[in-house]
């Protein structure tokens, strides 16, 4: 298997938005380049999906909310997979259990592919064909399904990286490695005043687009703080490591330590607990990364990092997880050239980077490389209103047992990204690039 470019470019006589539903939609496909007909069929939890089911739910997507409302004489590729292709969206009808993904043999592959293609063809027609007095609907719904196209191409990402870590082979999915062979830089502390600031999705900043959770806009007040200049990295877990940081639970937060002891329980006696991926082998440390089994980098941002290790960790480095008011301050003040210098899916890294330059004055790879666990729950901000109609289903009814991640990841699209965009995960999820950041008050 070898690493794919992950960019397409458009029919230059396409219309903008049709040119931009036939990249992103073509950039998925791309991402299933290295892998066979079996890879995109395996599920390895309830949590993560295959491959195909990925490339059919997408298609499944623009079949419900675009072509059933806006395409004349609408007749479904397979009534069928109305069902089958339905993640959560009750407000559409029945869905097939999410943890049995991976016994859907059958649309094969090919069939998917199939789907995809005339799927594709018809919504290019539709957007042609559609009125003045109804474009800006299509385009919202549109904008809406390529937002949800990108989200997948993370999680196809993350879940065959998944699936591909039960082999014993270690099989790759790219050969690029090593990314970099760099030390880090060393941590300093960026301080900000804080006081009553604006939070949310702001369109002079942020773009035309944002989900609904990243909005309305509103007011917030923000302690004075300091966030480090980088991510924590692999050298300094294995510091924590080392101080036992797996065995003292005065660290960890009580649902946490509940968790260190299970992983403890179903690992070997006497096996001290490790991040996700990693494998000890006679004292040295090595990582499955979507390159394969590779040596632990010491200098390379830790990743895969649950909120429980992430808040343990803060805690025996004498500082805290940020706040997603603080991150995004901070983001908010990055000058343009740094918001933009991050490692994200195109690059084809598929891992995230050490630092690669000098402290400037400003936090180092805020966006892109690593998801940023904050402290901040899940919530809705005041004056919140879920989308109406279906797509109301998208984002409020998971705002329950859930912590907020900020700034995307190496597996995350470029153009996906903004200051405002809020990720979420529940505390004990490590399947996704997610990494810890440094706070602390003033």
């Amino acid at each position: 298997m070898t690493a794919q470019k992950i960019a397409f470019h458009a029919d230059a006589s396409l219309s903008p938005l049709a040119q931009r539903f036939q990249q992103l939609r073509k950039q998925t496909e791309a991402l299933i380049e290295p892998l066979s007909a079996e890879d995109c069929q395996l599920q390895s939890m309830p949590d993560a999906s295959p491959a195909k089911w990925h490339l059919a739910h997408l298609t499944w997507f623009f079949e419900t909310f675009v072509l059933e409302k806006f395409e004349p004489g609408f007749k479904p590729f397979n009534a069928g997979f109305r069902v089958l292709f339905n993640s959560y969206y009750n407000g559409v009808g029945d869905k097939y259990p999410r943890p049995q993904r991976g016994l859907i043999s059958r649309p094969s592959l090919d069939e998917v592919l199939s789907y995809r293609t005339q799927v594709d063809e018809r919504v290019l027609k539709v957007i042609a064909a559609t009125k003045k007095a109804r474009l800006a609907e299509l385009t919202q719904l549109i904008a809406l399904g390529l937002q949800h196209e990108q989200q997948h191409q993370e999680l196809l990402l993350t879940d065959i990286k998944h699936a591909l870590s039960f082999n014993p082979q270690h099989p790759a999915y790219a050969r690029r490695w090593p990314l970099a062979g760099i030390h880090p830089q060393p941590v300093r502390w960026h301080g900000y005043g804080g006081g009553l600031v604006g939070h949310g999705f702001d369109a002079a900043q942020d773009g035309d687009f944002a989900f609904d959770n990243e909005t309305p806009r509103h007011a917030v007040y923000v302690a004075p703080f300091e966030v480090a200049s980088r991510l924590v990295t692999n050298g300094e877990i294995l510091a924590f490591m080392a101080d036992g940081g797996y065995q003292r639970p005065e660290l960890w937060l009580s649902m946490g330590w509940d968790w260190v002891v299970r992983h403890h329980q179903s690992g070997q006696p006497g096996q001290t607990p490790l991040p996700l991926y990693w494998k000890e082998q006679s004292g040295e440390y090595r990582n499955f990364t979507l390159h394969g089994l590779v040596d632990l980098d010491p200098n390379t941002p830790a990743c895969h990092l649950s909120y429980f290790e992430a808040d343990a960790f803060a805690r025996w480095a004498g500082a805290r997880l940020p706040t997603e008011f603080e991150w995004e301050l901070a983001a908010r003040a990055l000058p343009a050239a740094a918001s933009q210098s991050g490692n994200f899916v195109e690059n084809a890294a598929f891992h995230p980077l050490p630092q690669q330059e000098a402290d400037h004055g400003v936090p180092a790879q805020m966006l892109g490389d690593l998801w940023e666990w904050t402290q901040s729950n899940y919530n809705p901000y005041p004056g919140y209103k879920p989308w109406e109609g279906l797509v109301g289903e998208y984002n409020g009814k998971f705002m329950c047992n859930q912590f907020v991640l900020r700034g995307g990841s190496c597996a995350t699209p470029r153009s996906h990204m903004r200051a405002s965009y809020r990720n979420f995960f529940p505390p004990d999820a490590q399947w996704q690039f997610s990494g810890v950041r440094l706070a602390r008050d003033i």
